[in-house]
């Protein structure tokens, strides 16, 4: 990894932390700089490592900027802005399990496991979640939220079946801080479900960057 790269990386192994204790003390200002910062600095990373030259590091550049828009997309708790946030990360998985298809998916073994994972939370978080989301926002929403779901678990079988350990544990934890932002939104908030979300949030992307980069 090339020095301007690792120097990428430090900066945001120092800004994430930053980010987490202003969601944890509801420090609205530091998050609205904060946040955006932690993956614009991942996506420079992932530039200065030469995520250009090839077509999955390009994609995986579409996914982090699309994931960045989602991020100040979801600095607002309204619904208009929910709804846009989660349109952008829908694109973004997409990119990413285009990513994925031209790093290689030939282990499908190994997509049965990522499918395992995403059967067991779509029965256990999904059942709450979207008779919540059509609860709250109707039919729209519910459906929304449940096409999400079903991107999501897309990318999280695709990026097992490439076999590349990295790629296959950072969808799975994007899953999971997902399936908590999910639960806290719709279901019922939770002390420190927000700072859940955004430490899985930005150590699954970390991974993802990192299991690309290197596969």
């Amino acid at each position: 990894m090339p020095d301007s790269a690792l120097a990428s990386l430090a900066a945001v192994a120092l800004v994430a932390p930053v980010n987490w204790w202003s969601v944890a003390v509801r420090g609205r200002r530091r998050e609205w700089v904060s946040k955006p910062l932690v993956l614009g600095l991942l996506l420079v990373t992932a530039w200065r490592c030469g995520a250009n030259d090839t077509t999955a590091g390009t994609w995986l550049l579409v996914a982090l900027a699309l994931s960045l828009v989602g991020d100040v997309a979801l600095l607002s708790d309204s619904q208009p802005r929910f709804v846009a946030g989660l349109g952008s990360f829908l694109l973004a998985h997409l990119a990413f399990v285009v990513a994925f298809a031209h790093l290689g998916m030939p282990r499908g073994d190994l997509a049965l496991v990522g499918l395992v994972l995403v059967a067991g939370l779509a029965a256990t978080v999904g059942r709450l979640v979207v008779p919540a989301a059509r609860q709250e926002g109707g039919a729209v929403l519910g459906a929304a939220v449940a096409g999400y779901m079903g991107v999501i678990g897309a990318m999280v079988v695709a990026a097992w079946a490439t076999g590349h350990p990295l790629v296959a544990l950072g969808a799975s934890v994007f899953m999971v801080s997902d399936a908590v932002l999910a639960l806290d939104r719709f279901v019922r908030e939770r002390r420190f479900g927000s700072l859940a979300v955004m430490v899985t949030y930005h150590l699954a992307q970390v991974l993802l960057v990192l299991g690309v980069l290197t596969a």
